[in-house]
């Protein structure tokens, strides 16, 4: 059983950011949701050119109908790595489906004690989210393992500065759907399906004062549609401080179109409120998809000549 505090009402207001690494240190490759179809050479020689000690999990060679391994296995292999205080990080290997099988069966108490950097998109968006709402601790969004071999050197590069605590900043291009403004906030989201998920459980996070950024792949228009929708009637969009949204790809229509494209979705849906909306932003199912640290402060500004993204 997943071990958690009483409630996110206790924890404190500032976010727990884990010790950045530095060289020497060991970050371990795990999968805790879809198996492996490749090797992850790519993945081990890049990390070890950063100087880092790579420790592979047992899940990396894993079987189990699609999964790196049953619920249980993958379960191990994520504690092993949690309780074991000389791994400094944790990077999953990829995505898919499966985390939300296994999640609670993780005891996170010493994690709780000794914070370490988690990292990954798609799926892992619910360890993210389960690990901000439960210890208030900070996580990294970017590339994993599995997607290194076809991501950009920028997006590669991102990852690196993020696990090293270098500066991590942003300039985007104006879109003409831009909402402008300028704010702050602690930064919280991932996936749009995921998020939804997670949705009243253990994992559902408080929006409310945080910016939120948020990314697909392979969904209908209209069902992006109704998970912001849904996201929106339950509250979770009214209290926001900023929108953030990144790649949406592979979006599906119906033989009678939709109507919309993402950018008036999105638009459509957060109408009523004032805050400062981006579209663009490098990060989600891309070859570029740039870091971001999920659960730390970050400004946002928005004009019509320039997104300024800062940490």
């Amino acid at each position: 059983m997943s071990a958690v505090p009483s409630g996110s009402s206790e924890l404190t207001d500032s976010p727990v950011v884990p010790p950045y690494l530095k060289k020497g240190d060991k970050i371990a490759i795990t999968c805790p949701a879809k198996k492996l179809p490749n090797p992850m050479t790519d993945a081990i020689r890049l990390l070890q050119s950063w100087g880092l000690e790579v420790i592979l999990g047992d899940t990396l060679n894993a079987s189990w109908h699609q999964f790196a391994g049953d619920d249980a296995f993958r379960a191990r292999d994520l504690q092993r790595f949690i309780d074991d205080d000389s791994i400094k990080a944790i990077i999953a290997a990829r995505g898919g489906y499966g985390t939300v099988r296994m999640i609670d069966m993780v005891d996170f108490s010493r994690f709780a004690t000794n914070p370490k950097w988690v990292s990954g998109f798609s799926d892992i968006t619910l360890l993210h989210a389960h690990l901000f709402n439960n210890f208030n601790v900070a996580s990294i969004h970017g590339q994993m393992p599995m997607t290194i071999p076809d991501a950009t050197k920028r997006s590669l590069d991102t990852l690196r500065k993020t696990f090293f605590g270098e500066t991590l900043n942003y300039q985007l291009k104006p879109n003409i759907l831009n909402r402008c403004g300028e704010t702050g906030g602690v930064l919280i989201g991932g996936n749009l399906s995921i998020l939804l998920s997670a949705s009243g459980s253990a994992s559902d996070m408080d929006y409310s004062g945080k910016i939120l950024f948020i990314e697909d792949i392979g969904e209908y228009l209209y069902s992006i549609d109704r998970m912001l929708r849904t996201l929106k009637r339950a509250g979770k969009l009214a209290q926001l401080k900023g929108l953030i949204v990144g790649g949406f790809t592979d979006v599906k229509d119906n033989d009678i179109p939709f109507g919309q494209t993402v950018p008036e979705i999105v638009m459509d849906v957060v109408k009523d409120y004032d805050y400062p909306v981006c579209f663009d932003f490098p990060a989600g199912h891309v070859s570029d998809n740039c870091s971001l640290i999920l659960g730390q402060k970050l400004s946002l500004s928005v004009d019509d000549q320039v997104v300024n993204i800062c940490y």
